[in-house]
């Protein structure tokens, strides 16, 4: 598979698609990275109520807002899409915790 051009060489929807495409790929697979340490999170955490942690949740937003808009970005679309990311993250790591709880 070739890679996808840069968004500036894009010059028809063929190449944006392939792309996105390509971005998507490696965006999971930064992704199954990313909810490994919710795993590692979930077997390290001794109580259950850590699990969710707002103080945790409220500077990672503040970092990826940071991050945004130094890249240009705007900070409060990817605040939303963090905040989102991040709940998912919790709601993983809670059903890890009980699992590897359930399974001793």
């Amino acid at each position: 598979m070739n890679a996808a051009k840069s968004p500036q060489a894009c010059e028809t929807m063929t190449d944006v698609r392939a792309g996105v495409d390509q971005v998507d790929r490696e965006l999971v697979a930064l992704l199954v990275r990313r909810f490994g340490y919710m795993n590692a999170a979930a077997r390290i955490k001794t109580d259950r109520g850590t699990v969710r942690d707002e103080a945790r949740k409220a500077q990672v937003l503040d970092n990826v807002a940071r991050e945004a808009d130094a890249a240009g970005l705007a900070p409060e679309r990817l605040r939303a899409v963090w905040n989102e990311l991040v709940e998912q993250s919790i709601a993983h790591e809670a059903i890890e915790w009980d699992r590897i709880r359930t399974a001793r």
